[in-house]
């Protein structure tokens, strides 16, 4: 008898976690880890090579207090663990203005990525409610993806139509008919991807079924710890008949390429970027450079850093 073993050498994302400092924003359904030190150590444990994801406030009713607070986390949860760790951060369609704002301030840190987004837990509105549109005005102006839990047709739609430019991640694929059902809608519209996380991949060939029917582009490998194991997620995903540029696509890939806008910068007839400052330091605003040599493990690595110059 013999184990299959897995050879690879592209990078590990995790497009989909929810990390915590304050035990009382953990939603592990059976407890453990109980610390970032446990949750970071089962995530590298298996193989991750870096992770992103927002943290949940188990609030219905949430008000943006309760968002900055959250978002002012994941920046701390970043800064200890730089280099491993994306923030994601959290908007509310209450409260369009100021999570504009945020946008806006978030990004200027690094900030590139928004969600998951979970308004059935934290009571942030409807996908499609006019203070969201407004929000995802700024997000597709500052190409910053979202990341939404599925919703429903009805409020996906309108976003996606009224915003060709933004990049809408659609999290979890759902169980057998659901996972068929929205991946078939989400090959109807071309901005739309669909992040692996949660219940479905332990059903064989759903992510061939995936790729062949979205294309190897629109997939993104996604755990939802810690929610979901990682380890069932990530090693039932390396089960599947996949190419390695398939593999590599699901597994990292693709994240990087949804939240680059370079396209765009150059459209606008833009011949030079100025970036500053981007070494590593010792703060999310890195105006307290440690390494002039190196850039910030927060805006990527030096790879990154070089693929796009």
């Amino acid at each position: 008898m013999s184990l299959m073993k897995f050879d690879y050498d592209f990078e590990i994302i995790d497009a989909h976690i929810h990390p915590f400092i304050d035990q009382a924003n953990s939603i592990a359904p059976y407890g453990a880890p109980t610390t970032l030190e446990e949750y970071t150590g089962e995530l590298k444990k298996i193989g991750t090579d870096r992770a992103c994801g927002s943290l949940v406030v188990k609030n219905h009713e949430c008000t943006w207090d309760d968002i900055k607070a959250a978002n002012r986390e994941t920046l701390a949860i970043a800064d200890r663990y730089p280099g491993f760790y994306i923030p994601g951060i959290h908007v509310h369609g209450g409260y369009p203005a100021e999570s504009r704002q945020e946008l806006r301030e978030m990004y200027a840190k690094g900030v590139r990525w928004i969600g998951e987004l979970v308004p059935y837990i934290m009571g942030t509105q409807n996908l499609n409610s006019d203070g969201n549109m407004q929000i995802w005005e700024t997000a597709s102006e500052l190409g910053m993806p979202v990341n939404m839990h599925w919703g429903t047709e009805e409020e996906i739609v309108p976003v996606a139509k009224a915003f060709p430019d933004l990049n809408i991640v659609i999290a979890h694929p759902g169980d057998v008919s659901d996972a068929k059902k929205r991946i078939d809608f989400i090959s109807g519209l071309p901005n739309v991807c669909l992040d692996f996380s949660g219940t479905g991949l332990f059903r064989w060939n759903l992510l061939r079924y995936a790729v062949d029917k979205l294309g190897a582009d629109r997939v993104l490998y996604g755990s939802d710890f810690p929610v979901c194991s990682p380890g069932v997620n990530l090693y039932g995903a390396m089960c599947e008949n996949l190419s390695r540029t398939e593999f590599e696509k699901f597994f990292g890939g693709n994240f990087k390429g949804i939240t680059k806008k370079m396209g765009y910068i150059a459209s606008m007839g833009a011949t030079i970027l100025y970036l500053n400052p981007i070494s590593k330091s010792f703060s999310s605003h890195r105006y307290d450079t440690g390494d002039y040599k190196t850039p910030d493990p927060m805006l990527g690595t030096e790879a990154d850093f070089t693929a796009m110059c």
